[in-house]
């Protein structure tokens, strides 16, 4: 894993563009369209698209797709809004596919 300002972070696998810390990482147990996904609180060098309801497995939320600010790769999404309560914690949280992070150090 790199360094950011002295501190670990992940980067795109494609432009390795700075994207989230390792302090914001929050679970490495999500699904996504290529395997599994992980959850940050925050990111960075990234670009917010539209917002749109999506059904995903555990229910449906308002999502935006999430792409690097350097080279335009979909990198995942930003949960906007959950519609279930019991999903609500997911709300302003960041999903980036492990297929898009370039490899740990």
């Amino acid at each position: 894993m790199a360094q950011f300002g002295g501190n670990p972070f992940f980067s795109c696998r494609n432009c390795q563009n700075p994207l989230a810390l390792r302090d914001d990482l929050i679970s490495k147990k999500f699904l996504t369209k290529s395997g599994t996904g992980y959850m940050f609180s925050h990111a960075m060098n990234i670009i917010v698209g539209q917002k749109e309801d999506r059904q995903l497995i555990t229910g449906v939320f308002s999502i935006a797709d999430i792409f690097c600010s350097n080279c335009g790769e979909v990198l995942g999404w930003k949960y906007v809004r959950a519609y279930e309560i019991s999903q609500k914690f997911k709300e302003g949280k960041f999903i980036i596919e492990r297929a898009k992070i370039a490899k740990e150090y």
